[in-house]
């Protein structure tokens, strides 16, 4: 399951759903909204996405995940919208057998979906200013 929400991240609920009998390691990754970037302090920023792409190719990089990897279920959820400092921007869970399997479908998850689902970042610094992060200085980021 990928998604796009403007809600916030409910991750306990997010986690249950990676909760299978056969599964004895789970792995995540959840990105939080810093405040700063590139040497500037960041207030907040927003997000936002083409979504009816952002959906199709996010489907489409958990289903290469559990082509590449012995996984057992795959999801991420990546927010829109305005978000504060602190906020979950987004998460990835990884359900497997074993943890090797887990972990590396959790890290490929989180890098194709930075640098491939249209999803753009607008960060407001404490100035008033702000700036657009595109989808290629995205790619390029840890």
């Amino acid at each position: 399951m990928f998604q796009l929400s403007d809600q916030p991240l409910d991750i306990t609920a997010l986690r249950r759903q990676m909760q299978h009998p056969q599964a004895g390691a789970f792995a995540s990754f959840e990105g939080w909204v810093r405040n700063h970037n590139e040497g500037r302090a960041v207030f907040r920023l927003a997000y936002e996405a083409y979504a009816e792409l952002g959906q199709k190719e996010g489907e489409a990089i958990l289903e290469e995940a559990r082509q590449r990897f012995d996984i057992i279920d795959a999801a991420c959820v990546h927010r829109v919208g305005a978000l504060e400092i602190g906020d979950s921007a987004v998460w990835v869970g990884v359900a497997a057998a074993h943890r090797d399997a887990a972990f590396a479908a959790c890290r490929y998850i989180i890098d194709e979906v930075k640098a491939r689902v249209p999803i753009w970042k607008n960060e407001t610094y404490p100035e008033g200013d702000s700036g657009w992060i595109n989808a290629e200085y995205r790619a390029t980021e840890d």
